[in-house]
């Protein structure tokens, strides 16, 4: 699947959907709960199955969820209980950076 920045999925086996905020500009294999997400207005197949107990962490809103090295980051704008992940390399949850002291 190919994502543009500003594009938005959701996950066909739970609530999960997201925004597209930063990505490598190359297809990639986006998952939610280990099943292909879809853009937001796609159709939901009726086979799409169930979570996957191994990507079954969950997402919490307003989160970011990133993969550093490849430059992909979503924000999560409704939770769900799948996990996001590349393939079966799942996303970490993004830290907030410190801000610099006022001495």
């Amino acid at each position: 699947m190919e994502v543009k920045v500003g594009a938005r999925v959701r996950s066909v086996v739970d609530a999960t959907e997201a925004v597209v905020v930063r990505t490598p500009g190359a297809d990639i294999d986006l998952r939610c709960g280990g099943h292909p997400m879809v853009a937001l207005g796609q159709q939901i197949p009726s086979d799409a199955g169930a979570i996957d107990p191994e990507f079954s962490g969950g997402t919490a809103i307003g989160k970011r969820y990133s993969d550093d090295e490849l430059g992909l980051e979503l924000l999560v704008t409704k939770a769900g209980q799948g996990t996001l992940s590349l393939g079966s390399i799942v996303l970490g949850l993004k830290s907030a950076k410190p801000l610099p002291s006022s001495d």
